[in-house]
């Protein structure tokens, strides 16, 4: 029987330990057991697993019964670590995609593991206390690897390049649902229902379902033009890339692995990547910078154009960095809850570094005077609250700085309702550090007709006087100006 992983690790920590305990280096342990110390270090590594008669002699030369060396049982001493290495937690943390191998956290840990333990538990316990689930770990791990790529994948690039010169793809825009289907259905076997959720009122809030053992992709037949063609570039980006793990349900109800969260993403990679080719995205966006005033028409031009949702618009900036050198940039997906009258942000991406737009799980009120829910107000005002199709879409621009650091972003944003969802509106926002960088190359930045704010985080942190947007008091400033003059009363009182 094969060796696992998680034998090797758990035999090489029981004899770093043992070795230490006696007060041993590599070369006196080599010098009773007969294993060269090259050979005990890839053992304490947790790369090789010794033969029987080296296990014998580690566990005479150790002190310990050779059952006890090989079994899964730990000391109290690393026993909470054997029960993080046996979890799924960190068995489907993504470690190969940023470079870490499992026994460099292993050697980390081992080295100091009761205060590595310590800490451990505290994230645990954090996570515990506000619900996170494996999930919320996945889609966080995703967030970091997309960011450390820039959110630019260009084997998929050449992917989706590959296959839109093999199939005639229209590269200026308008792909139509049509062809996309035919792909399916001809080159892999599909058959695609426009109206196979229809008969299923609990999955309305779905858009796509895919059953592998019948090869039948059903589409909810409210589905608007746009909607239906991404739902099939997607599945066409499934088998294009060869991703066999994946979800079955257009929204991931439930997360099983993180190798499917990544599969996912990449499939709507692939998918914006056929439907909007880059190099006629990039053209179109260096006319839309190139504008002296803004214009968000131009913008619903290229919704237009590309048949592309704002999601998809929005993410098809992605090219920003690598074709326009701006890397300090956010983007941000807010939702609106109509009967909650309630805002969320459901999906994030920051590149270069953590910028200060971001989400907060502690149920604060984000700050309305940000242009992504300011949109959304409107929208909701102007559109009420029974839409069911596109409106005339809501775009805006911004210049908002943050109230405690000073710096000022660039903001784009594009609101619109959250069909076939009813009762949500969604508004999507691209944010760009205003530095020299930023102004050489999106000329409109100073157009005086746009909107300079004051902004922050959420309410709670807000310390902005006479603000008539606030949707909570400052409690965080508050408690926080309260310990201020707690500590300055206990510095005068402890003084000399």
């Amino acid at each position: 029987m094969a060796t696992t992983q998680y034998q090797k690790i758990i035999l090489g920590l029981k004899v770093r330990q043992f070795r230490q305990e006696k007060g041993w280096n590599f070369e006196e342990l080599s010098r009773q057991t007969g294993i060269s110390v090259s050979y005990l270090n890839e053992i304490e590594k947790g790369k090789k697993y010794p033969q029987p008669e080296n296990r014998r002699r580690l566990a005479e030369a150790l002190g310990i019964s050779g059952e006890f060396l090989v079994s899964p049982e730990l000391t109290q001493q690393f026993a909470p670590l054997g029960e993080l290495l046996q979890s799924n937690f960190l068995n489907e943390l993504p470690l190969d995609l940023f470079g870490i191998e499992i026994q460099q956290v292993v050697e980390i840990i081992a080295r100091a593991p009761d205060r590595v333990n310590a800490f451990i538990s505290a994230l645990l316990e954090i996570a515990r206390n506000y619900s996170l689930r494996d999930e919320n770990f996945f889609f966080a791990a995703l967030r970091a690897y997309q960011e450390l790529r820039a959110n630019y994948f260009e084997e998929i690039e050449q992917a989706a390049d590959a296959f839109v010169q093999q199939y005639s793809i229209p590269v200026d825009g308008g792909v139509p649902a049509a062809l996309l289907t035919q792909i399916l259905e001809s080159q892999y076997g599909y058959h695609v229902d426009a109206r196979g959720l229809e008969p299923f009122p609990e999955l309305q809030s779905l858009r796509s379902v895919f059953n592998p053992h019948k090869r039948r992709l059903l589409l909810n037949n409210r589905l608007n033009e746009r909607q239906r063609t991404f739902q099939l570039a997607k599945e066409l980006g499934f088998n294009v890339l060869g991703l066999k793990e994946r979800p079955l349900a257009s929204n991931m109800l439930r997360v099983n692995s993180f190798e499917e969260t990544l599969n996912n993403y990449k499939a709507a990679y692939f998918a914006v990547a056929i439907l909007i080719n880059r190099n006629a995205m990039v053209r179109d966006i260096r006319n839309f910078f190139g504008q002296k005033t803004w214009n968000g028409q131009l913008l619903l031009d290229m919704m237009a154009k590309y048949q592309a949702s704002p999601e998809v618009l929005f993410q098809r900036f992605n090219v920003l960095t690598s074709d326009f050198r701006l890397e300090k940039i956010f983007f941000l997906r807010f939702i609106h809850d109509l009967d909650r009258d309630a805002f969320d942000i459901d999906k994030e991406l920051h590149l270069n570094r953590r910028h200060q737009p971001h989400a907060s799980g502690l149920n604060e009120h984000y700050c309305r005077r940000w242009l992504s829910i300011s949109l959304l107000n409107s929208l909701k005002q102007q559109h009420g609250e029974a839409l069911s199709t596109y409106p005339n879409l809501l775009t805006g621009v911004q210049r908002a700085a943050f109230l405690d650091s000073g710096e000022e972003y660039l903001c784009i944003a594009i609101a619109k309702p959250g069909y076939p969802t009813v009762g949500r509106n969604v508004s999507v926002t691209l944010g760009v550090l205003l530095d020299d960088r930023t102004k050489r190359t999106i000329r409109f930045w100073d157009d005086p007709a746009i909107q300079r704010t004051t902004v922050n985080v959420t309410c709670e942190r807000c310390s902005l006087a006479d603000c008539a947007e606030r949707a909570a008091p400052p409690t965080t400033v508050q408690k926080r100006e309260e310990r201020r003059r707690m500590q300055e009363m206990l510095d005068q009182l402890t003084q000399k």
